[in-house]
């Protein structure tokens, strides 16, 4: 039998690392995959109550609208803003109390945008808006939704608090019947997807879940009556004498696990998988420093130049400058430095991974120092690739495990055991506790039509969830053969997943508001993708990179579908395969060439 030798001192011992990041990752695989999280209906959908807007009773509605957009966050406020500039009459139908999408719902305290604000935030250009801070809370984020929303006189047609339950293709009048669950039958000539990937919140299905006595809520619906506080940042003061838990260590609670610290009588953080924590350096924005950048077209200008940086393009400086910017420049740089003999497949993926290595030694070396307590610093750190699950970028998470009241309660993997009337057991032990907070996120891998509530029946009473049974099929993640005047707003099978998903939606929005306006210019009634070049299209997809953000030797989340086989979401991961700065520069020429090659008008 052989050994190993020991890593000399300032190496990486690979071999170590990949053997643990394995067994971190076997330990947390799950037959259930996407199952294991419960749905929010029968007696858990008093979860989706909205907690900060009234409803308001109305009337049903029976009238036509040239577009009809489903969903009032930023895939529908910017489409919407694109077809209002291009005289296109609009409605925006919204399940919400107000425009703002996820960031209507998630105003949990800290919330803020982890890709830097000059990008993530749409329409700052068009608005005149300097974000105030490199990194935005959720407060700005959502003022400047109904910014864009009565800038754009996008609030005088839309529909608040108004679920769609059905679209049906009316082929005799070449225009779509839509059903919602206030008794409206309204009429759209098109119909835009905007309902996005962050919206149907999720709980984890742990036992005993409805048996818990104390106070309860998800993130995405936080009860300040019950804390105290506000969105803004106040003190939760109606704390001081709880003990309260919160289940999850993602993103959501990375932000609001420091203002729950200082709030409780005492916090207990409930982690089956930690994530990486590096640091953020958020900081105000300088007027005069944003008065000499924002010139003509600045914002597209940052956009396509993160997308440069994040994809190994061409790029001579990078304006962002970000944690997101960082990972990738560090992993192209490795590249860079490859004898040309090896610039293949294999030793590309061997210099990613050394290049990955290193950074997350530095991360969990960071934890190290800023976390006073070694075995606590110990189950903080994250062992797997940093694209394995959503990076996060912090100042005062890590910092937040140095206060007396606040403790970590690791479940090595397992998750929480159960819950009982008066708290949560983990590994045989009891925490009692007041209060518990769901920090579980939102339905990612679940089938398009769950997501969205409803399904579409186009062409010959055929159904999308049935199409799309073996898979998303389209062109440019738009377009659907069978489903004429439908337009999909949604990263994948176009650029697909960057670090910024508002570019996919800033240049969907281009695309929707060109063939739009070509469409009603010309006369004709309907477009529509052939199924010839659909599938051509789909094959093209074929020839690049496929599986998932990290692979499936991830530990498993989100980004690799709970560390499943994609089944029918197979399609979904497959993006351009010459890359996303590639396609954006693809897609404004198939626009710009005004023949719009795959689809089909017809009067």
């Amino acid at each position: 039998m052989t050994t190993e030798s020991p890593a000399p001192p300032g190496r990486i011992d690979t071999a170590a690392l990949r053997q643990r990041y394995r067994a971190e990752r076997d330990k947390r695989l799950r037959p259930d995959g996407n199952d294991q999280y419960l749905r929010l209906t029968g007696e858990l959908a008093y979860y989706l109550d909205d907690p900060y807007t009234p409803r308001t009773e109305r009337a049903p509605l029976t009238d036509h609208r040239t577009v009809v957009c489903i969903g009032g966050g930023f895939a529908g406020l910017v489409v919407g803003a694109r077809l209002r500039e291009a005289g296109v009459d609009v409605r925006i139908v919204e399940k919400g109390g107000d425009f703002g999408g996820t960031w209507y719902w998630n105003r949990y305290p800290g919330a803020m945008c982890d890709t830097a604000a000059m990008v993530y935030v749409p329409l700052l250009e068009e608005t005149g808006h300097m974000p105030t801070e490199k990194y935005v809370h959720g407060p700005e984020i959502l003022a400047h939704c109904r910014r864009i929303g009565e800038q754009f006189g996008l609030y005088d047609d839309a529909l608040f608090h108004t679920e769609v339950s059905g679209l049906r293709w009316d082929e005799s009048e070449s225009r779509w019947l839509i059903e919602t669950n206030r008794g409206d039958r309204l009429t759209a000539q098109f119909v835009v997807l905007g309902a996005g990937l962050l919206h149907v919140p999720k709980l984890p299905g742990i036992p005993g879940l409805t048996s818990f006595r104390g106070h309860t809520f998800h993130t995405s619906r936080w009860d300040y009556d019950y804390t105290g506080g506000d969105a803004t940042g106040a003190r939760m003061d109606k704390l001081s004498d709880k003990r309260v838990g919160i289940i999850g260590t993602g993103a959501t609670a990375v932000q609001c696990v420091p203002h729950l610290a200082t709030a409780a009588r005492e916090l207990y953080v409930f982690q089956r998988t930690p994530s990486s924590v590096d640091v953020r350096n958020n900081h105000p924005i300088d007027p005069d420093w944003f008065a000499e950048i924002a010139t003509p077209g600045w914002q597209q200008r940052w956009l396509e130049n993160f997308t440069h940086n994040q994809t190994g393009q061409p790029a001579t400086e990078d304006l962002v400058q970000d944690g997101w910017t960082e990972i990738a420049r560090r992993m192209w740089g490795k590249i860079a430095t490859l004898p040309a003999e090896h610039r293949n497949p294999a030793g590309m993926l061997a210099v990613l991974e050394e290049s990955d290595f290193e950074k997350m030694e530095e991360i969990r070396a960071r934890t190290d120092e800023v976390v006073l307590d070694p075995d606590t610093a110990q189950k903080l750190k994250a062992w797997y690739r940093q694209l394995c699950k959503r990076p996060c970028f912090h100042d005062e998470y890590l910092q937040s495990f140095n206060l007396r009241n606040t403790h970590l309660v690791d479940t090595d993997g397992k998750g929480v055991e159960r819950i009982t009337e008066t708290g949560v057991v983990v590994a045989g032990q009891e925490y009692e506790l007041d209060c518990i907070i769901y920090a579980s996120g939102f339905e990612v891998g679940t089938p398009f039509t769950r997501r969205s509530g409803f399904d579409l029946t186009g062409r010959g009473g055929q159904a999308l969830s049935s199409y799309w049974a073996d898979g998303m099929r389209s062109l440019h993640g738009i377009h659907v053969h069978g489903f004429p005047n439908v337009f999909v707003v949604q990263p994948f099978q176009g650029a697909n997943l960057i670090s910024n998903v508002p570019h996919n939606i800033v240049d969907s929005a281009k695309t929707i508001t060109t063939i739009v306006r070509h469409t009603l210019d010309r006369g004709f009634g309907a477009v529509e993708v052939t199924k010839d070049a659909e599938a051509a299209w789909l094959e093209l997809l074929a020839t690049g990179p496929g599986g998932t953000i990290g692979g499936p030797d991830c530990t498993p989340g989100y980004y690799n579908n709970e560390g499943q086989e994609l089944g029918a979401n197979q399609w979904l991961p497959r993006g351009y395969p010459y890359g996303a700065s590639a396609y954006f520069s693809y897609i404004d020429t198939w626009r710009r060439a005004g023949a719009f090659e795959g689809l089909e008008f017809s009067r």
